[in-house]
């Protein structure tokens, strides 16, 4: 796939694996449009990567306000009359026993890491259907294929989006809709630092594991490769990945491992 002149909308693009792609996929000469809640680093991200990419449009949003979601589409398809790819990026982690997390925490995690990104791409679909053309890219996690304890609310909003998406897949593929699920292990991210604790509070740590883990930007590739490949699943990661294989092969001895491990 080439990425010169295509019109791609990235969630989640502030920092971390977004901001990645996004300078990435700049140097390849897309489009883009950039949405989170961070307006400030959105437009110092702007500032640094549009003398490379075609264009560079801001569209701040906030993906735990799911009624607002709608006109945010209608909005990112005015700019160009079209949406090529829609990255859905944007989320939120969880450090909190289940008996620790209130249900308000719990709820924001799925309207953010769920309902969020299935509103947008509700909101794109319809004219890519139109068009019979387009890709919906979805950044899941390992936690999409096994839980560990203290990620209850984040394991479940993760195989939700798998679910999901999965689905329309199904539904779409007919119309040259593709869907793409990457599932990175450890990527040296903030994602810990903003992690909720039961209280909604934020976690504030950079645990071991995603301190040694790949570089956002290493990730960024491997992705912008796996949707190249028309790859309907991407495994992105360490050794942690194979915790993927090993639920699905020797289940009770993971259980087993998993319970041994200190997880923070």
């Amino acid at each position: 796939m080439d990425f010169k002149e295509k019109v791609i909308w990235i969630t989640g693009a502030s920092s971390g694996i977004g901001e990645a792609l996004a300078q990435e996929l700049a140097r390849q000469g897309a489009h883009l449009i950039l949405s989170s809640r961070n307006s400030i680093k959105l437009d110092t991200l702007k500032a640094q990567i549009e003398k490379d990419a075609a264009s560079v449009h801001n569209l701040p949003l906030d993906l735990s306000q799911t009624e607002e979601l709608a006109e945010k589409g209608r909005q990112a398809l005015t700019i160009h009359g079209h949406i090529d790819m829609l990255i859905n990026n944007g989320g939120i982690s969880q450090r909190a026993s289940v008996m620790e997390l209130d249900m308000k925490v719990l709820e924001h995690i799925m309207q953010v890491n769920f309902f969020g990104a299935v509103a947008l791409t509700k909101a794109v679909l319809p004219s890519m259907l139109e068009r019979k053309s387009g890709h919906i890219v979805v950044i899941s996690s390992v936690m999409g294929k096994f839980g560990t304890q203290l990620r209850s609310g984040y394991a479940a909003s993760k195989h939700a989006l798998h679910g999901f998406f999965d689905s329309l897949r199904n539904e779409v593929y007919r119309d040259n809709v593709k869907i793409t699920l990457v599932t990175p292990g450890y990527i040296r991210t903030n994602v810990t630092l903003n992690a909720l604790q039961g209280d909604g509070s934020k976690f504030g740590k950079m645990e071991p594991g995603q301190q040694r883990g790949m570089p956002p930007t290493v990730c960024a590739v491997k992705i912008i490769e796996a949707i190249e490949r028309g790859d309907e699943e991407v495994l992105i990661g360490g050794r942690e990945v194979m915790g993927v294989y090993l639920k699905r092969y020797f289940p009770n001895l993971f259980s087993r491992m998993l319970r041994k491990m200190e997880i923070r």
